[in-house]
């Protein structure tokens, strides 16, 4: 298994050298936002729509102090916008009154957070501060390493554990970010590109059919 975790990040490397966010930022909080927009969300989408809402509001304070009502109007496209807008304003509050005006840089204080659960915790954790074994175990994630036979099951924080025992720490957070734009190139929910997978010898879809 070590052997074959270590071919499939040298093949996905050698794909996709530079595997940054797709979410657009500048700001620690703007990340924390993004990622709570883009649940059942695309990543295209939010792009869309964070431009306007940081522009409104373009600090922390103003976020903190703004109308729930006016950020559902803002953020209305991207889905489930009542709770994503309750979050983002109590989620804004809490950095102000409680961590001193930045993301927290830990799990623990993370999870504390309205809207924080593991996947964007995880995702924060490694964009914002680069902690080893930051695993942002996402549909693709799920789907990708399932077939690949990396992990088993669909439950996201089952397979976050799995891929803890396996992947190298400091690789962890950069893996994740390669299975999506891997997810979205080749291996897609449907009709995945199986003709062109450079995993293909792993895949075991593939190798069983």
């Amino acid at each position: 298994m070590k052997e074959k975790v270590q071919s499939i990040i040298d093949i996905l490397k050698n794909r996709y050298p530079n595997p940054l966010c797709a979410l657009h930022y500048t700001k620690d909080y703007e990340l924390m936002i993004a990622v709570r927009l883009s649940a059942q969300c695309t990543d295209a989408r939010v792009n869309l729509v964070t431009p306007k809402l940081f522009e409104t509001y373009p600090t922390l304070e103003a976020m903190a102090e703004a109308d729930i009502g006016h950020i559902e109007e803002l953020v209305h496209s991207c889905g489930f916008y009542k709770h994503k807008a309750r979050d983002i304003v109590l989620g804004c509050q809490m950095l102000l009154n409680d961590y001193g005006g930045k993301v927290p840089g830990t799990m623990e204080e993370l999870l504390k957070i309205p809207g924080v659960g593991r996947k964007t915790a995880n995702l924060l954790l490694g964009d914002l501060y680069r902690v080893p074994g930051s695993v942002v175990c996402d549909t693709h994630c799920i789907r990708i390493c399932g077939r690949l036979g990396l992990s088993h099951g669909k439950e996201p924080e089952k397979v976050e554990m799995q891929l803890r025992q396996i992947l190298p720490p400091a690789e962890s957070s950069d893996f994740c970010h390669r299975i999506v734009l891997f997810g979205r190139e080749i291996c897609t929910a449907r009709n995945p590109k199986c003709a062109e997978c450079p995993l293909a010898v792993h895949c075991g879809e593939i190798n069983q059919a």
